[in-house]
């Protein structure tokens, strides 16, 4: 009798298999209220099978009309591995009721192969509800139909756009002043510019009038350091003021040729030295100018 009963048992085992052939199952669906009609509505149903079984993707639904008032536009289906399938599908409402109206989306059965017998799951349906385009009676005015407009769109906070665009005109409004002032175009607020007073002096001068040329360069590099400026003091000037360092070398003539013109008594004047004296002085003006 035990042996009978031990073999009856692993009959049993043996005759038995999977009783179902979905281990998990999910039907993911959008919100089931506020369509109108020619919405679109789009369902994903996520199917877990055991080991061996298939599905049979003739069991699908096929895409076109459903019935009179649904319609399924796209369905595809996904095998993602391990025997999970997704199975996306899109219908579209043509209902168009006078009220709001509860519709279902009916469901359909997925069949599967398993050990060479066909075994369904059911894909439940789905209800939502529909709401007409507009009321079923319409106000009306003394101009004819009253129409309500949409809903006016929330206004985007502009307050730190309206800042940065201040701050910006600020900054661009305090940099133009300031080249303005660099190249003389704000005479009220004009900075101190003694090369420009020693250069229109020195294109007023008539050729013969080398003396004043040099002293109204003396004096432009004399106000421009704060104390007189010699010839052997010109490395104390170029080092408090190193921009023009780049005018070395005519610093030097120009002191030299002044300290032989009015202390050594050589005034052999050259057709060229009061040209090189303004270049010399144009040069000066534009490093004071910052454009050098």
């Amino acid at each position: 009798m035990a042996a009978l009963a031990i073999a009856a048992t692993l009959a049993a085992a043996c005759a038995g298999g999977p009783s179902r052939p979905v281990e998990a199952f999910n039907l993911e669906t959008p919100r089931p209220f506020g369509y109108q009609i020619g919405d679109t509505i789009p369902m994903r149903v996520v199917v877990q099978t055991r080991p061996g079984v298939q599905l049979q993707p003739a069991s699908l639904p096929k895409p076109g009309p459903l019935s009179r008032w649904l319609n399924l536009r796209r369905i595809e289906l996904a095998e993602a591995g391990d025997g999970e399938y997704r199975i996306e599908l899109e219908y579209q409402v043509f209902y168009a009721p006078l009220e709001v109206k509860a519709l279902t989306i009916p469901g359909f059965a997925l069949r599967f192969s398993q050990y060479g017998q066909t075994v369904e799951e059911s894909v439940p349906p789905w209800q939502f509800t529909v709401a007409p385009l507009r009321e079923l009676i319409a106000r009306q005015d003394e101009a004819g139909e009253y129409l309500r407009p949409d809903q006016a769109p929330a206004l985007l906070a502009t307050a730190s756009v309206r800042t940065n665009l201040a701050l910006s005109l600020l900054a661009a409004a305090m940099l133009g002043l300031k080249l303005a002032r660099q190249y003389g175009y704000l005479p009220w607020f004009a900075r101190r510019s003694p090369f420009k007073t020693a250069e229109r002096r020195l294109r007023q001068l008539p050729p013969g009038e080398l003396a004043a040329g040099l002293a109204a360069l003396h004096s432009a590099l004399n106000a421009t350091h704060g104390t007189p400026v010699f010839g052997h003091r010109l490395q104390g000037f170029l080092s408090a003021h190193p921009e023009f360092g780049q005018v070395r070398a005519e610093l030097a003539w120009f002191f030299d040729y002044s300290n032989r013109y009015f202390f050594a008594g050589q005034r052999d004047e050259a057709d060229t030295d009061l040209a090189r004296l303004q270049k010399l002085c144009g040069l000066c003006r534009a490093i004071e100018r910052g454009s050098r």
